[in-house]
């Protein structure tokens, strides 16, 4: 990755190329091995203002060295500009990881970790895919589908919340009454519908609250039986 890749103002990154160590020792730059693989990838607010520092300290280690600094620089090199040795960053983040009880940890597995962290999020799939590089999100929805039954659960709380924002009082009496939608009600709001001497029950405990409106309209509501 050279710093003509990234954005610091825009907070973008851009993988355009690799890269790569050769038998010899030599170094060569290559294109990223599907289209996919070429993307731009927005930066977190934190991450910015940290290789922004970084792009500070290392423009003047090359000053020091009387090296003039370029947009082809690589970001991570030695000092005077040479590119690191692929183990090089691993073995670092290993003694690092170490250091605080972590034992066995890749640098592979922080882009686990990037795409689990954004799942649990619940950042859409579709997104997350992107920034991976993956073929397609299928890719990304089978090798993170442990994830997957928590996003299930959230969504639905999420579909919860949403209902409970958007529905009044009266709309609600109002779909009791026609007698529509009950499967729906029975699953969102926990309730049960019996008629009991004429008057239509209503049990749950979330509909409590609406219980004026409900009993304008020849409705009774009662704590949910187990």
């Amino acid at each position: 990755m050279r710093w003509g890749d990234i954005d610091l103002e825009k907070a973008t990154l851009s993988v355009v190329q690799t890269l790569q160590q050769l038998r010899n020792g030599e170094y060569i730059f290559r294109e990223p091995k599907t289209k996919r693989s070429r993307r731009q990838i927005a930066l977190s607010p934190s991450l910015a203002i940290a290789l922004w520092e970084y792009r500070l300290k290392q423009e003047q280690a090359r000053r020091f060295l009387g090296q003039p600094s370029a947009p082809t620089d690589l970001v991570f090199s030695h000092p005077d500009g040479r590119p690191l040795r692929p183990n090089t960053v691993s073995r670092a983040l290993q003694e690092i990881a170490q250091s605080i009880g972590l034992n066995g940890i890749r640098l592979h597995d922080l882009r686990h970790a990037h795409a689990t962290i954004l799942l649990q999020q619940g950042v859409h799939p579709k997104i997350v895919q992107e920034r991976l590089g993956h073929s397609s999100v299928a890719t990304t929805l089978d090798i993170y589908s442990h994830v997957t039954p928590g996003l299930q659960e959230a969504a639905a709380r999420r579909f919860d919340e949403g209902l409970e924002n958007t529905l009044t009082e009266g709309q609600v009496a109002e779909v009791l009454e026609k007698n529509v939608g009950k499967v729906a009600l029975r699953s969102y709001f926990g309730v049960k519908f019996e008629a009991r001497r004429g008057v239509r029950v209503v049990y749950g405990a979330a509909l409590e609250k609406r219980s004026p409106c409900l009993a304008e309209r020849g409705f009774e509501s009662h704590p949910l039986r187990q």
